[in-house]
């Protein structure tokens, strides 16, 4: 009886071990260079996050999971996908070898492994959806040439532009598929195509546009695999999952006939009556809305305004790391408190990093109010404020990148003649539709102070947008004007404001008339090497034409 049990367990252990495969050949591993703040706390956020990850994926049909620790200094995100077809088990099993590759990368910040049957990610900032890492994704390819190499390629080229269309519109995305080859051997070609749940289909089509490119050059060898932090694709003569575990992909590559179409018009139709019932119910709403209040909005101070959308609060070490430490080879500018950096974030946008020298507690104070008012600024022709960071007495603000630069590159810097009429005239309306929304049109009066040509930018257009809000000022709406200390640039001061300091609307008209000068002329305000010292832009072009001066000013 004894041998008969121990025959019988050999046996069941025999079985599993044959049919168990987890597919933990690495195709692909990475490591970004990062030193954690606190080591202890960083192990325990990973080990939390891995142990929350192999508690999801233990459960039956659930091959993807995410976790995150993100309370702590050390954050920690991370992500698993094992391919459907696998076990439970071997799922598992495929995680657990990814974590020990993984863990090999200490010191690191983020990593990330490929095996065949699983993919496992780890950041300090979230990348849930995320498709393309590595540009033009990665390629393996096999070293052995199908037996007819024409007929293969053509045969599993198409099998792969199936799956590439259906496999976006299939919930969960993935997909695998065989199709026997018309080469009288009865062999046939597997292919399995996959995403991440957490991106969007369009993601996911495009992330598998580039794996499908990568797979043609593979083709006529018998097995290929193509893949980014996205996406997945495999094709092999070799079966790598059983037959029961294939996908209907049909109805997901656009066959339906006539009565498809015609049930697609109807559906369509539907959905623009649907939309223009909506709009015309809007639009007796908003009538209703101005005709019970026809006054116009009062302007308010900005703690009794109720914000649109706050801004985003970025992770100082992820401004720190995009900024490349704040190299000089990135910076862009600086000024009396600020210095400015371009930066280049994980997923490749540029922005603009103001990083300012500021030590009162007065200003930290007024900091974070600062911020909700300007994030909250949209307009054509203002800079937008993306967001914001703050680590001890540093203090960063996140913006628009605008890659020509400041206007006074472009009237007497190195890029002076670039400019003609048409470009300059465009340039001076959009300043002052700029203007007319901070002072008019925003439910708070905005005062800029320092309206200058260093403080205008272009984007690629040249289309002006008005920057630096370090210097921001809300006049509330009963007041005529408000008694503050000095701030600004010689030059482009209204007299009243640099002699009693009353701030008022009239100190940006007075900035922007000036700028208009230098536009016209091409010549700095306070520039003294063309003229005698005693002699400013103003006071040259008043002698030429007295009332054009006047005009400018008012």
């Amino acid at each position: 009886m004894v041998m008969v049990v121990a025959f019988l367990a050999v046996s069941i252990i025999t079985f599993e071990s044959a049919n168990s495969d987890p597919q933990t050949n690495l195709l692909d591993k990475g490591c970004n260079q990062y030193t954690p703040n606190n080591v202890t706390e960083f192990y325990s956020n990973l080990n939390a996050s891995f142990a929350d990850l192999r508690n999801q994926i233990s459960k039956d049909n659930q091959h993807f999971g995410t976790a995150q620790r993100v309370w702590t200094s050390d954050t920690v995100y991370a992500m698993v996908q094992c391919r459907n077809y696998l076990s439970t088990a071997d799922c598992v099993s495929c995680f657990n070898s990814a974590v020990s590759q993984i863990r090999e990368c200490y010191p690191f910040e983020g990593a990330h492994v490929t095996y065949d049957g699983c993919f496992l990610r780890r950041e300090a900032s979230s990348f849930y959806d995320q498709t393309v890492l590595l540009p033009g994704n990665n390629q393996v390819c096999g070293a052995q040439t199908a037996p007819q190499p024409t007929s293969f390629q053509t045969q599993a080229e198409a099998l792969l532009q199936d799956l590439k269309l259906a496999t976006p519109r299939i919930k969960g995305f993935f997909a695998a598929s065989k199709r026997q080859l018309s080469n009288g051997g009865g062999d046939a070609v597997y292919v399995v195509s996959q995403c991440t749940e957490t991106v969007r289909p369009s993601d996911c089509e495009n992330c598998l546009k580039l794996a499908y490119g990568n797979l043609l050059g593979c083709l006529p060898k018998t097995d290929g695999r193509a893949f980014d932090v996205g996406c997945f694709m495999r094709y092999s003569t070799t079966a790598f999952y059983a037959d029961n575990q294939t996908t209907n992909i049909n109805p997901y590559l656009g066959a339906g006939g006539e009565s498809s179409n015609k049930r697609k018009k109807a559906i369509i139709l539907g959905a623009l009556v649907g939309v223009g019932l909506l709009l015309l119910i809007l639009a007796l709403l908003l009538w209703c809305q101005l005709f019970r209040n026809p006054k116009k909005f009062e302007k308010s101070n900005i703690f009794g305004t109720t914000e649109i959308r706050g801004p985003i609060t970025y992770d100082y070490k992820v401004l720190k790391y995009a900024t490349r430490d704040f190299n000089e080879e990135n910076k862009l500018g600086e000024g009396g408190f600020s210095e400015v950096y371009k930066a280049t974030m994980r997923n490749g946008k540029v922005v603009a990093v103001k990083k300012l020298n500021i030590t009162s507690g007065r200003a930290k104070a007024e900091f974070e109010s600062e911020v909700r008012l300007i994030s909250n600024v949209h307009h054509r022709n203002l800079v937008r404020l993306l967001g914001y960071a703050s680590k001890g007495a540093d203090l960063l603000l996140v913006y628009e990148y605008m890659a020509k630069g400041s206007l006074d590159r472009f009237l007497y810097g190195e890029k002076r003649g670039h400019l003609d009429w048409k470009k300059r005239f465009n340039i001076i309306i959009g300043i002052a539709k700029g203007l007319a929304y901070l002072h008019q049109q925003y439910h708070v009066c905005i005062i800029h102070r320092d309206i200058k040509s260093s403080n205008i930018l272009l984007d690629d257009d040249f289309h002006p947008k008005i920057a630096d809000f370090g210097l921001a000022k809300h006049l509330p709406g009963d007041r005529s004007h408000l008694s503050t200390g000095f701030a600004g640039t010689l030059g482009y001061v209204a007299p009243e404001y640099a002699v009693h300091g009353h701030l008022s609307e009239k100190v940006d008209t007075y900035g922007f008339g000036i700028v208009i000068l230098e536009i016209i002329s091409s010549r700095r305000s306070n520039n003294t090497t063309v003229a005698p010292v005693s002699e400013s832009l103003l006071e040259q072009v008043a002698k030429v034409q007295p009332e054009f001066i006047m005009l400018s000013v008012v």
